[in-house]
C-alpha cells in the first residue's frame, strides 16, 4: 500500500482476475489488496443490478445490488470503501435506500458522469460523498462539457462535488494542484499498466482504479 495515501481501487472488483461486477471479482480484489472496490449500478426491469452497459445488463445472472452490498458488508470487507458508479438518472432513491439498509453510506463514494445524478443524491442524502466522473472526448461531448476543467473545478470549489474521477489521460500536475486547492480529491481511472500507475503515484493523485490490483505491488 502506498503510505502517503493513494487509494488502491479495484475496478469492477478485480476485473483482470474475475468477471467485473461479480462477487468473485470482489473476493479477488480483497485477496490481492485494495482500499476501495468500484462497481457499476444501473436499473434493469425495475431492479438495481451491477452492470457496466445496457448490453451487460441484459446478460443472465447479473448480481443484484442487495446481493453485492450483503457480500461487501461482511466482516471480511471491513475497512474497504466502496465506489458506486451510477450510470443513469432515476436510480438515486433506490441506491440510497439500499446503502442505508446496509449502513454503507459513510463507506461509499457515489460517482457518475451525469451531474444531475449527483445533485439528486446530494438532495436526498446531504452526507453522501459524491464524485463527478470525466471520461474521454466522446463521453465529455455526451455531457456537453465545454471547458470541463473549469466546470469541474468550479463544482469542487462550491462543494457541489467532493471528488473528480478522471480518465487517467486527463490527469496532469496542473489539474492535481487545482483540485488540491479546492480541498477535494482526484482519482484516476482505469490504469492497467504498471509504469502509468507509478507515474500517477509519483504525481500524488489520491487514488487509482485498475482492473488488476496486483500492479500496485
Amino acid at each position: 500500500m502506498y503510505s502517503y495515501g493513494c487509494q488502491r481501487i479495484g475496478h469492477g472488483g478485480a476485473s483482470a482476475l474475475a468477471p467485473a461486477n461479480t462477487l468473485a471479482s470482489f473476493d479477488a480484489a480483497l485477496e490481492v489488496g485494495v482500499d476501495m472496490v468500484e462497481f457499476d449500478v444501473r436499473a434493469h426491469h425495475g431492479e438495481l443490478i451491477l452492470a457496466h452497459t445496457i448490453f451487460h445488463s441484459r446478460l443472465p445472472r447479473n448480481v443484484r445490488l442487495e446481493e453485492a452490498l450483503a457480500h461487501l458488508a461482511s466482516p471480511r470487507f471491513q475497512g474497504i470503501d466502496l465506489n458506486v458508479d451510477l450510470k443513469r438518472p432515476g436510480c438515486e432513491v433506490s441506491l440510497l435506500d439500499a446503502l442505508r439498509r446496509w449502513e454503507m453510506v459513510p463507506r461509499t463514494l457515489i460517482s457518475s458522469q451525469v451531474p444531475s445524478v449527483l445533485d439528486r443524491v446530494r438532495e436526498l442524502e446531504p452526507s453522501a460523498r459524491v464524485g463527478i466522473s470525466v471520461g474521454g472526448r466522446i463521453a465529455r461531448m455526451s455531457q456537453r462539457w465545454r471547458d470541463w476543467r473549469a466546470q469541474v473545478l468550479s463544482g469542487l470549489a462550491s462543494r457541489r462535488w467532493d471528488a473528480v474521477m478522471a480518465q487517467h489521460r486527463l490527469v496532469d500536475d496542473r489539474l492535481l494542484d487545482d483540485v488540491n486547492l479546492t480541498g477535494a480529491r482526484l482519482y484516476a481511472w482505469t490504469v492497467n499498466e504498471r509504469p502509468v500507475i507509478e507515474q500517477l503515484v509519483g504525481l500524488g493523485v489520491h487514488g487509482i482504479a485498475t482492473g488488476d490490483p496486483r500492479l500496485f505491488a
